[in-house]
């Protein structure tokens, strides 16, 4: 009989967060497939749990198959990122695509996860949210990405490394301008958690006056949304405004030149309409 994947949340910074069925299930697994093995060994050590590690990280992708061989034979695998919910802008996703496909029972141990944690706490819209993870790196796609994101109407979540924030806070303002609202959440749950809520060109002046350290979630305020702009009118509709203003005393050619005010219609076009639409003379 077949084990089960067990997709276990790891705390993203203060081990305190720790829920007990987390501790349990790692205890509970014959092995952990972890994204990187010395992190998850640390929090095992202070579990004081000593299970076989494998690494499952994005360099070593054939070890999945390894994984999901074992756990077709029967051995229940735990499977954790270096910190928060496993698989979410992360390699494991394809074991577990790849174990429901086979069959394999997949069976998730909830807990914190950085990016909905700093969702939580930007005092930003939480209704409609886009979780973008890490920008990508080639210029071409990172600029299509960028340019989606500044027409996104959603609030956007974006993680990012200190060494690259400056970087990513410039392009951020040179898309969506420098007064975008922004929370950068930084070190979350950690001695150092900053939770600033201001905008991508204030952002960008103070880390490029200071170095930033930790890493960093990103809440970026949507785009408003574009005014709805009211249809033209037709030009039927022109002319019969022209004719109620005629009705009210006003004379054809005046009532033509008011009732093309604002419309895409000139004043002979509906002065001209005015004429055909009158009553032919009796015979």
């Amino acid at each position: 009989m077949a084990g089960t994947l067990y997709l276990v949340a790891t705390p993203i910074g203060n081990l305190d967060d720790m829920p007990p069925r987390v501790a349990a299930t790692f205890g509970a697994a014959d092995f952990v497939a972890a994204e990187d093995t010395r992190v998850t060994l640390r929090l095992l050590n202070h579990l004081g749990l000593k299970k076989p590690l494998v690494s499952y990280y994005e360099h070593a992708l054939h070890h999945g198959a390894a994984i999901l061989a074992r756990i077709e034979a029967g051995e229940d695998c735990a499977l954790c990122s270096d910190a928060g919910m496993p698989c979410i802008s992360d390699p494991g996703e394809q074991i577990v695509a790849e174990a429901l496909a086979r069959g394999i029972r997949v069976v998730p141990v909830p807990g914190a996860s950085a990016c909905v944690t700093a969702l939580a706490v930007s005092g930003q819209k939480t209704g409609r949210f886009v979780f973008e993870g890490f920008l990508p790196v080639p210029k071409k796609e990172r600029r299509a990405r960028l340019e989606a994101l500044a027409r996104e109407e959603r609030t956007v979540l974006l993680y990012e490394a200190p060494h690259k924030l400056r970087a990513t806070l410039g392009d951020l303002c040179g898309v969506c301008g420098a007064d975008r609202s922004v929370t950068l959440c930084r070190e979350l749950t950690k001695l150092h958690e900053e939770i600033c809520k201001t905008t991508l060109g204030q952002a960008l002046a103070r880390y490029e006056a200071e170095d930033p350290r930790g890493e960093f979630v990103l809440v970026l305020a949507g785009a408003d949304a574009p005014e709805q702009q009211e249809a033209a009118p037709t030009l039927d509709q022109a002319v019969q405004a022209a004719r109620l203003l005629m009705e009210g005393g006003m004379p054809p050619a005046a009532a033509a030149r008011q009732a093309a005010a604002g419309t895409p219609y000139r004043k002979g076009e509906i002065y001209r309409a005015l004429l055909r639409q009158q009553d032919p003379p009796a015979e």
